[in-house]
């Protein structure tokens, strides 16, 4: 196959992928004064490119099964090293797009799944990150005093740790064998649970029907996914997770999580003093209904930005850990993985290694676009 055919094969494995984007836009853009922030954002040519990258990959991600030419970990053994477009002996009309790696396998599938890999981690671990981060941010900001001074320390302390390094020792064979990472689990993972049960709470207390309504969804559906995730201890198998891809997002919330209190804290400081929140004072809100629907709402801007950017630090530093072999599994699609399997034949071959290269890539590089075009909106708040 030519180069013009490789690549008019690849656009139309997309196809899924350049429909979603299409949907998308032309209900963004139908619809953008309605989307707040959102919306605002399609004003920005940087903040559109930028979403417009990371929309991609998320669709590629959602439809990866449909994009795939072969299975990730399939292996044929003709096409060991095969070039970009090489035919499969005995098919009729497949084609190892972006050539077969050192194990015989399709290149192409496996860049298509790694973004799963990738997607299906720095999100929910940042996400999860986060509300560890307001839940102790907020309260250190806004009351100060021993308890502000206590948490300023452990994080500054976590902070001081290089942060490679730190990821390193946190997923390492031995430092799982010790049990570790379920005991930071367990402890992490109660702050989504704790977070949304007081955000329903400070909301709902003067309607104590909604407001036992909402808690008992939130801890109910909350501490059934806490003993699968945390402990692989959920009855019905929905939730439950690796014991590698555990080790990961609790290394990525854990390295996250001062970071985030650190900016959610100093937000706080900063708002606090701000005619609203003494107006709410007055009012006789309780300090829990201030910090979260006065103050972090107005303090969205930021936070969303920092989002973004840290999400795209999360790929980076998980494309990092999959290069030293220290991803979800030998034989995962994950991106630093397989960039560290074509690096070792890089001057013979280099297609294995440039895709994924040229993935990761392109994803941070829509998150730090992505958040630009947010950075800059949301200055006109």
């Amino acid at each position: 196959m030519s180069a013009f055919q490789i690549a008019a094969r690849i656009l139309l494995n997309f196809t899924s992928v350049w429909i979603g984007l299409a949907a998308i836009f032309v209900l963004s853009l139908r619809f953008k004064r309605r989307l707040g922030l959102y919306g605002r954002l399609m004003d920005s040519r940087i903040g559109k490119i930028g979403l417009g990258i990371v929309l991609f990959w998320l669709l590629t991600a959602i439809f990866a099964d449909a994009i795939v030419t072969a299975g990730p970990l399939e292996q044929i053994s003709s096409m060991k090293n095969k070039l970009p477009g090489t035919p499969v002996p005995g098919t009729a009309d497949q084609y190892y797009l972006l050539g077969g790696d050192n194990l015989a396998r399709d290149v192409f599938s496996r860049m298509v799944m790694g973004s799963r890999t990738v997607l299906s981690i720095a999100p929910a671990a940042t996400l999860f990150a986060y509300m560890a981060g307001f839940t102790l941010g907020l309260p250190a900001g806004y009351f100060g005093g021993r308890f502000d001074a206590v948490l300023s320390f452990i994080a500054n302390l976590v902070l001081a740790f290089p942060v490679i390094l730190l990821f390193y020792l946190l997923v390492t064979p031995e430092i799982a064998a010790t049990g570790i990472p379920v005991i930071a689990a367990a402890v992490l993972f109660l702050f989504p649970i704790l977070f949304l049960a007081i955000l329903f709470w400070s909301r709902f207390s003067t309607q104590p029907a909604r407001m036992w309504t909402y808690l008992a969804i939130t801890l109910a559906l909350g501490l059934w996914a806490y003993s699968g995730l945390a402990f692989n201890a959920d009855p019905l198998g929905v939730f439950s997770m690796d014991p590698n891809l555990l080790n990961i997002f609790v290394a990525v919330v854990f390295v996250n999580s001062p970071a985030v209190f650190r900016i959610v804290r100093g937000l706080t400081i900063d708002i606090r003093t701000r005619d609203y929140v003494a107006a709410a004072q007055t009012r006789g809100e309780s300090p829990w209904y201030i910090m979260l629907w006065e103050i972090l709402p107005n303090a969205r801007g930021p936070l969303i930005v920092d989002f973004c950017l840290r999400i795209g630090y999360t790929t980076i530093l998980l494309g990092t850990l999959g290069f030293f072999g220290l991803g979800v599994s030998p034989e995962s699609p994950d991106w630093g993985m397989t960039i560290n399997e074509g690096r070792k034949l890089l001057s013979i071959y280099p297609h294995p290694a440039l895709p994924p290269a040229l993935a990761l890539m392109s994803l941070v590089l829509g998150l730090n676009l992505l958040a630009d075009g947010l950075r800059e909106q949301s200055l006109k708040d």
